[in-house]
């Protein structure tokens, strides 16, 4: 959510970021509906010193006067309650239009609407060359019965899927793999509930009941099945006013991730590339404003060292405008190199980076007390440090030999005790 007064004072800057992101939104509803709701709040604070006032004036005034008194004072009250009402109504409105507007965008942010518009920072290794037919997950999995489709879809529906044998090793190695470094760098680890009220869904900046929706709600409970850990780990600190000298507060949260993934489908998002359920370590932060560059930057160097200490090529890509969720304002993805990816190979995100500014905290209403003894906003910042569906993925069309079997790196072999996946 962003400030009003900066919505108000600098509407052609907030209209050109809406413009860049290529949003159909439009800031005047939400100006003129906060200053209506500005007026009718002043009006009510009118009435009620006025209702106070005659409230005072009855016990002193003279006998005459007392019978008109008290009926002004019914109708004062009476014209307090519609206002109110209209007040509420107004205020919820508001924050609907509010919610509506996404956040700045940082200063050269790439131009363009989608994927394909974003900017390769940097490439890191590169992508292995075999000499015989490279298969892609799928092909291997079923070789070394790794993950099962196929039952997974008669229990629950496609695009779910049951880790099988040395897969669930690697996925639970991976989990500790990416907490243990998390730790070392500073990070308090949590688990997260997977449920979230869907009023922490909507702080985080994600919308259980919007037409483009990925959220999995339960019907009759104000409850929604996490996308991210980032969801319950930003509700923390909800409603709270922190000390300036405890920020950064950083967390690594585990928990599934659950997604619908509507419209998801062809070549490019089979097998584990695109599911409903996954398991993820999720990087989080709340910090101070002058804080928060230097604190994306370094989520991003953690999230850089775990994929090259898992040695698989990848790329760093500065994200466009279009391509940004509403509560970044800068963001980075990780693309490994996925060699069963597509027909010659391709890139696929295996992590994000977004920094939020203070767009979250003004939702969840997380604030600091700052040296001035004044209340601010703190920033927020989120990543992944380990998506492990697509990570295995990764891992098993680099690592496959012409033999059959996949080797894995050498920072797993303490967490999965074995080197390699053969039959």
């Amino acid at each position: 959510m962003l400030d009003i007064r900066l919505v108000t004072n600098q509407t052609d800057l907030i209209d050109q970021s809406i413009k860049a992101r290529g949003l159909d939104v439009s800031t005047t509803p939400t100006i003129e509906c906060y200053q209506t709701f500005v007026n009718q709040k002043k009006q009510l604070d009118e009435l009620r010193e006025k209702s106070n006032r005659i409230a005072k004036s009855i016990p002193s005034c003279p006998q005459d006067q007392k019978s008109e008194l008290i009926q002004l004072g019914k109708e004062t009250k009476q014209a307090i309650l519609l206002l109110e009402k209209s007040v509420q109504e107004l205020s919820t409105q508001y924050l609907d239009l509010a919610y509506q507007l996404p956040n700045m965008l940082a200063p050269n942010t790439p131009t363009g609407y989608d994927d394909a518009d974003n900017l390769v920072i940097k490439t890191v290794g590169q992508p292995a060359t075999f000499d015989f037919k490279v298969k892609d997950h799928l092909e291997l999995s079923k070789i070394h019965d790794l993950i099962d489709f196929e039952t997974a879809a008669n229990i629950t529906g496609s695009k779910f899927y049951l880790l099988k044998n040395q897969a669930v090793i690697l996925d639970m190695a991976l989990q500790r793999f990416a907490i243990d470094h998390a730790i070392q760098a500073g990070f308090v680890p949590i688990v997260t509930p997977d449920l979230a009220k869907n009023t922490v869904l909507t702080s985080a900046g994600f919308n259980p009941r919007g037409n483009e929706s990925n959220i999995y709600q339960l019907k009759d409970h104000d409850l929604s099945l996490i996308a991210t850990a980032e969801i319950p780990l930003g509700g923390i600190h909800a409603n709270q006013i922190l000390k300036e000298d405890k920020l950064p507060i950083r967390y690594v949260g585990v928990s599934h991730c659950f997604r619908t993934e509507a419209g998801a489908a062809g070549q490019s998002s089979k097998g584990l590339y695109r599911v409903h359920q996954f398991s993820k370590v999720e990087l989080y932060v709340f910090c101070h404003p002058d804080d928060s560059e230097q604190q994306h930057e370094s989520i991003l160097e953690l999230e850089e060292s775990l994929y090259q200490a898992l040695e698989l090529p990848y790329r760093v890509m500065r994200i466009c405008a279009g391509d940004l969720g509403a509560p970044a304002y800068k963001k980075y993805d990780i693309e490994a190199w996925m060699p069963g990816k597509g027909p010659q190979g391709d890139w696929g995100e295996v992590t994000s980076a977004s920094n939020c500014t203070d767009f979250q905290a003004r939702r969840l209403q997380c604030r600091f007390k700052n040296k001035l003894g004044k209340n601010a906003f703190v920033h927020t910042l989120n990543g992944t440090a380990v998506a492990t569906s697509r990570t295995i993925l990764a891992l098993l069309e680099n690592g496959q030999q012409s033999d059959g079997s996949i080797v894995l790196p050498k920072a797993l072999h303490a967490y999965t005790g074995f080197k390699s996946i053969k039959q």
